[in-house]
């Protein structure tokens, strides 16, 4: 866990970078016990669908329409989305070891897409979709990616796997008010709710994960294909231990 900059005032609006299997949702529903649901994008009355919480166009007409209400935007947005809109907001975000991050996604699919019932994570893992998607890189994905590249494909922008993403991605996470790593998820929940003067409730868990244990050759062929976010996972590790050492 880590903090930035000090909190502007109590009114201030959150941005939160969700990046998948890290432990988001169990904090944005954390955050809308204090909220309201309402207050926090995407809610109920978006339909509560996928559209909702990765389009950037229908986050930026809810924008328009509701921003007066909204409080908190917690959807799957890469961080340059927030370039997108006009008001300041305070970013927050959490980062996981790729490798449990992936295994993660894999299980999630496996309980809840009916046509990956009974696979074994291997086979998930080798859709092209699923891959490109939601697992190669992911991290640097959510943020390499320019405001201009998420307009029309958020999260699903494609992009290219280089050094200089790399680069970029550790300059914009560095540029983030809070960070947060998954392994240390309590320590991150104690500091949104001591900046933003919240009360997140009772710990819980959303969208939990579980299974056999997975053999040493497939995690390291997770790491080798990701090795860009494994980098970025090294460097934000650093990065909260150094704001923690600098308070």
């Amino acid at each position: 866990m880590t903090q930035g900059r000090a909190p502007r005032d109590a009114g201030e609006r959150l941005f939160f970078v969700r990046v998948m299997r890290t432990g988001s949702t169990t904090l944005t529903r954390r955050m809308k016990q204090h909220l309201g649901d309402d207050a926090v994008y995407p809610a109920r009355r978006h339909g509560g669908g996928v559209d909702a919480a990765v389009s950037v166009p229908a986050l930026l007409s809810h924008w328009r329409a509701e921003r007066g209400s909204i409080r908190a935007i917690a959807g799957h947005f890469p961080l340059a989305t927030v370039e997108l809109l006009d008001a300041p907001f305070t970013t927050l975000t959490i980062l996981r070891d790729p490798v449990e991050r992936t295994l993660s996604q894999l299980r999630r699919f496996r309980d809840v897409i009916p046509e990956y019932a009974g696979a074994d994570l291997e086979t998930i893992y080798e859709d092209p979709w699923r891959f490109h998607h939601n697992i190669h890189d992911h991290m640097v994905r959510m943020f390499s990616l320019r405001a201009e590249e998420v307009l029309a494909d958020g999260m699903w922008a494609r992009f290219e796997h280089t050094r200089d993403r790399l680069e970029r991605a550790k300059e914009r996470l560095e540029s983030v008010d809070v960070v947060g790593i998954q392994e240390r998820f309590d320590d991150l929940c104690e500091a949104v709710a001591q900046r933003f003067g919240w009360d997140l409730g009772e710990p819980l868990r959303a969208a939990t994960t579980s299974g056999p244990p997975v053999d040493a050759a497939f995690r390291d062929r997770i790491a080798n294909d990701n090795a860009l976010d494994m980098e970025l996972y090294e460097f934000a590790c650093g990065l909260v231990e150094r704001r923690a050492a600098s308070r």
